[in-house]
């Protein structure tokens, strides 16, 4: 999946300072014993070369799984959720960073996680997931 979205996001990735995976916080890292975000980080790093940093962006909040919730209550949710780690702001200021995702449902929590970012003084914040809910009242099919 990570080379599939070096490859479809190849010329977003063209000029990126760093690869942000979105992060878990600890307990559910320790629980599922992996971060899929981060997974595919590492393989789109492979990839396009571009640096993965998955130390400049924590989840300091435990949130609720955003499963079954609505739009509103997904904002609500992670609201204040993500900041930029102590002592890694000079890191970001000024840098185009890349958030990398799995999955794109409201968009909550890759826009709480892209705010952390630009308070922090980063030049432009992307975002490269490998799929999008589409939410439609009625089937494409």
């Amino acid at each position: 999946m990570g080379r599939w979205m070096a490859r479809a996001g190849s010329e977003m990735l063209d000029g990126a300072d760093m690869l942000i995976p979105v992060p878990l916080h600890w307990r559910r890292a320790w629980h599922r014993r992996y971060n899929q975000s981060g997974a595919l980080a590492r393989a789109i790093e492979r990839q396009s070369g571009v640096p993965l940093r998955g130390d400049i962006l924590q989840r300091v909040r435990a949130t609720e799984q955003q499963v079954g919730l609505s739009r509103p209550q997904r904002a609500s949710n992670v609201q204040g959720a993500f900041k930029v780690s102590e002592g890694r702001q000079p890191e970001i200021a000024g840098r185009r960073a890349i958030l990398i995702d799995d999955v794109l449902t409201s968009g909550a929590t890759l826009d709480a996680c892209a705010r952390a970012l630009l308070r922090a003084k980063a030049a432009q914040v992307d975002v490269l997931v490998f799929a999008r809910v589409v939410d439609s009242p009625k089937s494409p099919i």
